[in-house]
């Protein structure tokens, strides 16, 4: 399973372009050649950059779904509402299609975040937006979802 680490900023061109910092470019390296996944991210206002293997793990996973039942089918429906394939061009640039730079609201400044296995792309005042409204509540978040010491499966202890 992919991990990547990492919180970098960066900037996107007037074409949508992005030039992936290199600690990332390096973490993604092995899974590149097979290109990605971008989407709407279902929580937030930023986008999520998944890696082929990841959004084909996801997949299978939807896949088992019955799409005769109405809720999983507007909910598949939903999540991959606005998905594209990208690739990191020859240069290490990853290009943001316009449609989710809109939806996202990204503007010239991004932060690109590691989430466990995606890349979460954020513009960079609302991802400071959403950290220092987090930034509260986050210890309660902690203990509610971390916190559970005889829980082995969901807790960290």
């Amino acid at each position: 399973m992919l991990n990547l680490i990492g919180t970098y900023e960066c900037k996107a061109d007037a074409k949508g372009r992005v030039m992936m910092p290199s600690a990332l470019k390096k973490q993604l390296a092995p899974v590149s050649p097979n290109g990605f996944v971008v989407k709407r991210a279902v929580f937030q206002p930023c986008l999520e950059l998944y890696p082929m293997e990841e959004w084909n793990a996801l997949m299978a996973k939807m896949g088992k779904l019955n799409r005769f039942n109405r809720k999983n089918n507007d909910f598949i429906r939903r999540f991959t509402a606005g998905v594209k394939t990208v690739e990191l061009d020859a240069t290490g640039r990853l290009l943001i299609p316009k449609d989710l730079m809109s939806f996202a609201g990204l503007s010239k400044e991004l932060v690109l975040s590691s989430a466990i296995n995606i890349v979460e792309i954020w513009d960079k005042n609302k991802y400071e937006q959403a950290i220092t409204d987090a930034a509260s509540d986050f210890a309660d978040l902690a203990e509610e979802v971390m916190g559970d010491a005889n829980d082995d499966d969901h807790g960290i202890s």
